[in-house]
């Protein structure tokens, strides 16, 4: 993922989840599929004890569920828990929008523009992976910049949770095209250095993707229909 260390420096288990990672958000497999472990060692060319590994890591990032003497399998989606995660989420992006105004140096504005580019291109292509990854790598990158460890740690552990979410929002051609125009919106008030309203637009993104989300849900019948 974004802002990883080079791989061969990395752990195993951290190279296979960061693989297991991208296999669920892209719905190669999709929720409530169980893995099977030989299969999966033998695809990601590792042993069984490192992909385990990569199965905690994912079950704390709420992706997997890990059931005694029946392995791991997809977590289902649970919008009540989307909505809670949202609803402290968006109060942490106001914060970093206050904060990334402020603190944000030449450099960290330099990468951030980069990303832009690198999201606005990818939309053009429709490479939602490249688009997603580029993404993350916008909203990480502020996260940084408020220099606020705990925020930071805070708003990681927050995020790893609904990036499922996030990705699947964007399957929603309308969706994702207004994403793209908030992103614009976004880094313009951030070079305004207009904190307040930065915080506000990064609160209203991430707020926004709920209604998609439903329909999507609903669509696959994976949500009973709301009542009128």
């Amino acid at each position: 993922m974004i802002l990883a260390l080079p791989a061969l420096r990395r752990p195993l288990a951290e190279r296979a989840a960061e693989e297991l990672r991208r296999l669920v958000l892209d719905g190669t497999f999709v929720a409530g599929e169980r893995l099977r472990e030989v299969a999966l060692a033998r695809r990601l060319g590792i042993s069984r004890t490192p992909l385990r590994e990569a199965f905690k890591i994912l079950a704390r990032e709420g992706l997997l569920v890990l059931e005694p003497h029946r392995g791991a399998r997809v977590a289902p989606f649970d919008l009540a828990e989307l909505e809670h995660t949202v609803e402290v989420l968006a109060a942490l992006e106001r914060l970093v929008g206050r904060l990334a105004a402020e603190r944000i140096d030449d450099d960290g504005l330099a990468f951030l523009r980069d990303r832009q580019q690198a999201m606005r291109e990818a939309f053009a292509a429709r490479d939602l992976d490249r688009y997603f990854a580029a993404n993350q790598a916008i909203h990480l990158a502020l996260v940084a910049a408020c220099r606020n460890p705990v925020l930071e740690e805070q708003y990681r552990t927050l995020n790893a949770r609904i990036l499922r979410y996030r990705y699947t929002a964007n399957l929603s051609p309308a969706r994702w095209a207004e994403a793209m125009a908030e992103h614009e919106a976004i880094l313009a008030a951030l070079e305004a250095r207009a904190g307040e309203r930065l915080g506000e637009l990064l609160a209203r993104h991430l707020e926004h993707k709920l209604a998609p989300l439903r329909a999507w849900l609903a669509v696959r019948g994976r949500l009973p229909p709301q009542s009128t």
